[in-house]
């Protein structure tokens, strides 16, 4: 049991709940009830986030166009990622409350350079994956004051916002949502909605929630202009499909 607890306590369960849950059989304890929840629900997003963008850019690839994402709102995306992720690891948050930031950055990175790479500039790409990750490199470095990275993770807030913003106002000026996969945004919402109870048990970080608060919100918005757009389409598809139609007739 020691040795149990040993391997528990440390990364999943504070010894106290350990007690109550295995030595105690107080399945009931409400205080250690939310630290699993907490855990089950963090580590449950963290294997999501492995995944989640996958569909989107399975999507891209195969459609062999980027149509209709904004590389702008790309980059504003990993602001907030990077942000997120250097502060969790400066101030020793949980790996349970913040892992899924660094597989969704590697997801966005790739998305970022097919982008590029399918809009015919593959140079840039190398370019925007050697500078991004030049950059983390030093915001992780003993070079980098806690109070710049304090404010990095303050500028999350905008950067969500407005990340979310352009990518909405080019739905809403292309009349359709394009390549944007339904799966990966939609798992994205409720992530983000998992988050905000994680962050309120785990890290009790006004800053932290905040910014899942906003994100929640953000995602929603473009969830619902996949509703909304679900059946429209680019107008040149549109278009192959009716001549399509006409042949077979």
């Amino acid at each position: 049991m020691e040795t149990a607890r040993g391997l528990l306590v440390p990364g999943i369960l504070p010894e106290r709940c350990f007690d109550e849950f295995f030595l105690r059989f107080n399945l009931l304890d409400v205080p250690c009830l939310k630290v699993a929840l907490s855990k089950a629900l963090g580590f449950g997003i963290i294997g999501g986030s492995m995944m989640v963008k996958i569909p989107q850019i399975v999507k891209i690839i195969r459609a062999g166009t980027a149509e209709g994402l904004s590389f702008k709102s790309i980059l504003l995306e990993l602001l907030a990622l990077s942000g997120t992720m250097v502060y969790s690891i400066t101030h020793g948050f949980p790996f349970s409350s913040w892992g899924e930031v660094l597989f969704l950055m590697l997801q966005t990175l790739t998305i970022g350079f097919l982008i590029q790479h399918l809009g015919g500039s593959t140079s840039t790409g190398i370019l925007f994956l050697g500078g991004f990750f030049s950059l983390l490199a030093v915001c992780l470095s003993p070079v980098i004051p806690m109070a710049m990275i304090t404010a990095m993770q303050a500028t999350n807030v905008p950067a969500v916002v407005i990340s979310r913003l352009i990518q909405a106002s080019t739905n809403y000026r292309n009349g359709h949502t394009g390549q944007l996969s339904a799966v990966t945004m939609g798992l994205l919402f409720l992530g983000s909605l998992a988050r905000i109870f994680t962050c309120t048990q785990e890290t009790n970080d006004s800053l932290m929630l905040v910014t899942y608060v906003v994100s929640s919100a953000c995602n929603g918005l473009i969830v619902g202009q996949l509703l909304y757009y679900w059946d429209a389409r680019p107008a040149g598809k549109h278009k192959q499909q009716q001549q399509k139609k006409k042949k077979k007739n």
